[in-house]
């Protein structure tokens, strides 16, 4: 059964993550960047109920870009202050939303918290479609803690997406499309990485080498505004 037909989690048990990754055209990249970091992290970040943006470039497979903002839920989401933030785009981010290719929006309920921080390296590691959304969480949670035994490991958790919140951007390919529950790696750095990339696909059966591999470019968090 798609993972698309889960439940969604109540509002305000835990955090939300909106999922962005995206190609760019080489010819508009600097363009992009420059927007991206200019003015689209710190708009979304302003919004009522974000916590925090931080933006991905890739290592290895995935597309090249990937940006994940942190709310205090998923109801931050269904704000009209994130609804407003559509109305008054300004023409900087309508150029530049058109510029992605292939791009992938997911607005996930974040589970299976192990650890805190922010690590150089991050893997994205798709799961298979799952209908027991309780017994996803576990199998998460029990992987997040042999995960932390790995000198290095910094954060690991499970984004479920939410069937009604994850709407397609306007150029994302819709045929087809499954809402995959995805499992978050982050460590310090590229050694344990490695080991523990090839752990979590062990311990979730996920195809490990299959999993989009990024680092960190750079995070602003709510606090930073003031």
């Amino acid at each position: 059964m798609a993972s698309q037909n889960l439940p969604s989690a109540a509002p305000g048990t835990v955090h939300g993550m909106l999922f962005v990754a995206a190609d760019v055209d080489a010819a508009d990249e600097a363009d992009f960047n420059q927007w991206y970091d200019r003015e689209h992290v710190e708009e979304r970040v302003r919004i009522d109920g974000f916590l925090s943006g931080a933006r991905y470039v890739s290592r290895q497979g995935g597309r090249k870009y990937l940006g994940l903002y942190r709310t205090q839920s998923l109801a931050a989401f269904t704000y009209d202050a994130y609804r407003a933030a559509f109305g008054r785009q300004t023409p900087w981010s309508v150029t530049n939303l058109g510029r992605m290719r292939d791009p992938m929006r997911r607005v996930c309920a974040v589970e299976a918290v192990t650890g805190f921080g922010s690590g150089s390296h991050l893997s994205v590691l798709a799961l298979p479609p799952a209908d027991d959304r309780a017994a996803l969480v576990a199998r998460a949670v029990q992987a997040g803690t042999q995960l932390a035994q790995v000198p290095g490991f910094v954060q690991s958790y499970l984004l479920v997406p939410d069937p009604v919140l994850s709407t397609p951007l306007p150029t994302e390919r819709t045929e087809g499309r499954v809402l995959q529950p995805l499992m978050v790696v982050e460590t310090g750095h590229a050694d344990a990485h490695r080991e523990a990339l090839a752990r979590a696909g062990a311990l979730l059966q996920a195809d490990a080498v299959a999993a989009a591999q990024y680092a960190l470019g750079w995070k602003l968090t709510r606090a930073d505004l003031g």
